[in-house]
């Protein structure tokens, strides 16, 4: 098992920055990705920024250029740095562990991300 805790939520203006941490711990091995997803109001769960751990990285479209994800490997942790945020990234971050099949299997306990306009 992978046990996955996020912090750095909060609230922030249009035009702010946030970084969200995501620290893992249990069975590490058993895991090559980590990154965020995002479930805004009315919205389906999308993926935000995923890093693997030989330094890959995706993002979501709406997101290149303003959020950053990067890793510390001797902290097992993930950070997404989120600048220039803007209201429509309102919504519950959460942190994603992907084991070696390619599958999300863990999740942690979501922090809630608002911009105000």
């Amino acid at each position: 098992q992978v046990q996955l805790v996020e912090s750095g939520g909060g609230l922030v203006q249009a035009g702010g920055s946030l970084r969200l941490s995501c620290a893992a711990s249990g069975s590490i091995f058993s895991i090559n990705a980590m990154g965020w997803y995002r479930r805004a109001p009315g919205k389906q769960r999308e993926l935000v920024a995923l890093i693997t751990f030989s330094g890959g990285t995706n993002y979501a479209d709406s997101v290149k250029g303003r959020f950053t994800i990067s890793r510390d490997n001797a902290k097992n942790t993930v950070y997404l740095q989120m600048l220039s945020l803007r209201p429509e990234d309102t919504a519950v971050y959460y942190c994603a562990a992907r084991n070696r099949l390619g599958e999300i299997a863990y999740w942690g306990q979501g922090t809630q991300v608002t911009v105000s306009s």
